[in-house]
């Protein structure tokens, strides 16, 4: 079907909540949108689906413009962070909702419910109350009533946020499946970068109610559009400015950031070697660097680097193997960077 919104704007006082976005999701695929909190990304989503009115704009489902057209004729299933089961219907009648408001037969009904909740692991509990079921059977539910009508567009709104971490992680990868197997366009909204990446096929980061980048996780990840999107999706080692320029400078870069612009190291291109240590590839030669700090990360080490060569210090993060051993304050390595771990970035927009 395709879904594509352009120009959406939507105002509340002197809030501008939405501004201006233009967005396609091509037949198929599934769409994070990923931002803070307070970026616009569930305004957008109820945009999409209905439940407010843009004040410019429009939204095309099919090729079709469906922006005045009532919430329920969008050929849509919602799935939200709350779950809003209806906690008078047991499990199956939850599923069958949608199907009931579409006119299917008894027998239809039946048979697409039980598929369903084979679909999500949910067997043989079809006559169970949903106040019976834990945080991650009632997010099940939620999506297999979703799913069921067999919607054109599925949109989710942070429907994972409730749970706890292990669920999440858990369920991260079952909705992901689900997902794959629709067949038809998602929109799924989330603040956790993890989660996007898991579960879409592309991202979009929103900031301040607009869109700031689209890609895949590679895409994003590889080459962020500005620095406060490059901090946002967890790089931390970023300057901006004249301290950009300055540890461009000192890293002996062919070229340095625009005015205004900010510098990148991606630490995961980095390698630490022992003082001493030589290596084939003459391109990673790199300064002497001291651990300032030293913090377990569960399996993994974070280490401050203190770089006195670059007049900065570096973040970096790997595993004891990748280290010779625990390290500690005071620790001297040497900083392997090949040329690729750089990225000189545009200047960013002000939010």
């Amino acid at each position: 079907m395709g879904l594509r919104v352009e120009r959406l704007s939507k105002t509340y006082g002197p809030v501008r909540a939405v501004d201006g976005v233009t967005l396609e999701v091509p037949p198929g695929a599934t769409l994070a949108l990923l931002g803070p909190s307070g970026c616009g990304k569930s305004t957008l989503l109820r945009l999409i689906a209905g439940l407010e009115a843009p004040d410019e704009g429009r939204v095309l489902m099919g090729g079709a413009d469906v922006t005045r057209v009532p919430t329920q004729r969008r050929d849509l299933g919602m799935v939200f962070q709350d779950f809003a089961l209806f906690p008078h219907l047991n499990v199956a009648d939850n599923v069958a909702f949608g199907l009931v408001e579409r006119r299917w037969d008894a027998a239809a009904r039946a048979g697409r419910v039980e598929e369903m909740l084979a679909l999500v692991g949910l067997e043989g509990l079809g006559r169970r109350r949903v106040t019976e079921l834990s945080g991650g059977q009632q997010q099940r539910v939620a999506l297999a009533r979703a799913m069921a009508p067999r919607p054109g567009l599925l949109l989710l709104d942070e429907p994972l946020s409730n749970l706890d971490e292990a669920l999440r992680a858990e369920l991260r990868g079952e909705v992901a499946r689900l997902l794959d197997g629709l067949g038809a366009e998602a929109v799924y909204v989330t603040h956790d970068q993890v989660e996007a990446f898991a579960v879409a096929d592309a991202v979009a980061v929103m900031r301040a109610g607009r869109i700031v980048q689209v890609g895949t996780a590679q895409e994003l990840l590889g080459a962020p559009a500005d620095a406060w999107t490059a901090r946002f999706l967890g790089h931390e080692n970023v300057w901006e400015g004249e301290e950009a320029a300055r540890v461009a400078r000192a890293a002996g870069l062919a070229r340095l950031p625009a005015a205004g612009g900010a510098l990148l190291l991606r630490v995961e291109e980095v390698v630490l070697r022992s003082p001493g240590e030589t290596s084939r590839d003459r391109r990673t030669a790199g300064p002497d660097a001291v651990v300032r700090e030293a913090a377990r990360e569960g399996l993994a080490w974070r280490l401050v680097l203190g770089v006195p060569a670059w007049g900065t210090d570096v973040v970096w993060r790997g595993h004891s193997r990748e280290l010779g051993g625990e390290p500690a304050p005071g620790t001297a390595y040497e900083l392997a960077v090949p040329p690729e771990a750089w990225r000189l970035l545009p200047p960013g927009e002000a939010a």
